[in-house]
This record gives structure tokens, C-alpha cells and sequence, in this order.
């Protein structure tokens, strides 16, 4: 009976996994509402910072910078088989950037990138080679997804890795008080399970962090400002795209973020007021920690 339900759960985990991989990439949830799929960014970690809300709690900020990031190509169906944007941020050196890189980037009339990466988008999203994405294609209060690689630590053991408890400090412990201890079995099945946690190298993974807000945004310097932290040290490129949870994205859909992305061009100023430097997001309807919740 057991192996039914283990088995039951390894299914429904992996059909979890295809629907969600659907969404991220075609905008198409299961109870069929097509969304709409912005191209996101490439952004710097800059370091963090810290905030209070309307309430006076504090909350940790991480600073993320968007400067020289461009859309590089579009990829079709009918070449490439599915439809994205590969997008490029960081100018290269021109010593630096090899031939094909350069007639790559020339294509689109901007200079070799050093961090490129592609981001599926639907037809209504598609933007021109040579687009500028800035730090305003994003908006106070909206929820975005970021991705990047977590720092290295190194071989670790298994208190560090795992958080395991360790051994006795006394008591017939015999310099062993950080081994993780046995790891087999008896006769059955006579073998460790593939898996099991082990000493092993520790950190440098491909981490995404779903549903950090955007607390402010800094049209001026391209930075934003998110609530949470975000993989990687500092001075690291990272991804950072609209929030694919379904609450995070009607969250998003009352916000009217522009599609496909917000462009400044010189009649800009004439039609619509000018932006603030700086855009902050209200937190008055952020919940209050100090009380208790409702209904206790």
C-alpha cells in the first residue's frame, strides 16, 4: 500500500512540474486562461538594505541594478520552434568579445554582452531587436521571480550542509561529534539508497526564489529594490522575470504593467507626466505583525 502512495505522490509532483513548466513557458494555465508573458530582465546584485513599512516593522531589501540590458534577438516558431527573446546585458569589451559575438550583437545595433539569456514571451509581448529594457519595465508592488547562482561553499559535512545535529559532545563519543554516522542498512536492501545526505559540495546551484515584491523603483538609476534576498554574492548577474505563481500574477494584473515594456521616446513627456525618481509602493495594506491575526 505504501509504494501506492509513494508512487501517487512521485506522479503527482511530476504533473505539477509539466503544468508549471506549461505556464512558464506557453502562458497557458490548465483551466485555460492564456496569460500574458513579459520579457524579463538581467539585473546586478548590488548589495542589500532594509526598510520600514507603514506599521513600523523592518524589512530586509535587496538592491538589484539594470543598466545596458538589451533585447539581442527574437527566436520564432518557424525557425527556432518556440517563441522567445534573448536578451543581453553588460557591454564587453571589444578586445575582449570574440568575432561571432560581435556580428551577433551588430545585428541588433548594440555592442557584445557579457551575460545573455532568454526569456519565453506571447506574441503581444515581442519586442524589436536593439529595445533597452530598463528598471522601469517593472512597478512598485508587483511580484517578480528571480533566479541566479548561490554561492560556493565548498565540500562540507553534514551539520553544515543538511543541518544534521551531530553527535554527543561527550558520553562515548570518540572524535566523531560531527560524523553523520552509520548510513547502511542489513541484509535488506544491503545497499544506501541513491540520495541519501552526505558530506559533499555544497552551494553553487541554480536557485530561483518565486515571489519576492518590488518595494521601489529608481527610474533614474535603474535600480529596484525587492523584499527578500536573492541568490548570489554581490556583483553577480541574476534573472529576474514576472512572478509565475497563479496568486502572484492576479496580484500583478491589477497593477496594469505595460506590455510589452515601458518605452521612453520623445514624445513621452508631452502625453503623460513625467515619472518620479523614485517610485515607492504603499504598504498600508501590508498585514501588521505587532497584532494578532483575525479571528483569535
Amino acid at each position: 500500500m505504501s509504494h501506492h502512495v509513494h508512487g501517487g505522490k512521485a506522479i503527482g509532483a511530476a504533473a505539477i512540474a509539466a503544468a508549471r513548466m506549461v505556464v512558464s513557458r506557453t502562458g497557458l494555465t490548465p483551466g485555460g486562461h492564456q496569460r500574458v508573458l513579459r520579457c524579463g530582465a538581467i539585473a546586478i546584485k548590488k548589495g542589500m538594505s532594509m526598510f520600514w513599512d507603514h506599521h513600523g516593522a523592518l524589512h530586509p531589501l535587496t538592491i538589484l541594478q539594470i543598466q545596458q540590458c538589451h533585447v539581442i534577438q527574437q527566436k520564432v516558431p518557424e525557425i527556432d520552434g518556440y517563441l522567445a527573446l534573448q536578451v543581453g546585458s553588460i557591454d564587453k569589451k571589444p578586445n575582449r568579445a570574440m568575432r561571432a559575438e560581435t556580428m551577433h550583437a551588430a545585428k541588433a545595433g548594440v555592442a557584445p554582452k557579457r551575460h545573455m539569456q532568454e526569456f519565453y514571451v506571447t506574441p503581444n509581448a515581442l519586442l524589436a531587436p536593439g529595445t533597452e529594457i530598463t528598471a522601469s519595465h517593472f512597478r512598485p508592488g508587483q511580484y517578480v521571480d528571480v533566479t541566479g547562482i548561490s554561492i560556493g561553499k565548498g565540500f562540507q559535512g553534514g551539520m553544515k550542509r543538511h543541518g544534521f545535529k551531530g553527535q554527543p559532545a561527550t558520553h562515548g563519543v570518540s572524535r566523531a561529534h560531527r560524523s553523520i554516522g552509520s548510513i547502511g542498512m542489513r541484509k535488506t536492501p544491503g545497499r544506501v539508497w541513491k540520495g541519501k545526505k552526505m558530506p559533499g559540495r555544497m552551494g553553487g546551484d541554480k536557485i530561483t526564489v518565486l515571489g519576492l515584491r518590488v518595494v521601489s523603483v529608481d527610474h533614474v538609476n535603474g535600480l529596484i529594490a525587492v523584499r527578500g534576498a536573492v541568490p548570489g554574492s554581490k556583483e553577480k548577474a541574476v534573472r529576474v522575470r514576472d512572478a509565475i505563481r497563479m496568486k502572484h500574477h492576479l496580484h500583478n494584473e491589477t497593477l496594469d504593467l505595460p506590455v510589452p515594456t515601458r518605452i521612453f521616446g520623445e514624445g513621452d513627456a508631452k502625453e503623460s507626466p513625467p515619472l518620479p525618481e523614485v517610485e515607492w509602493t504603499s504598504t498600508e495594506e501590508w498585514p501588521n505583525i505587532f497584532m494578532p491575526p483575525e479571528g483569535t
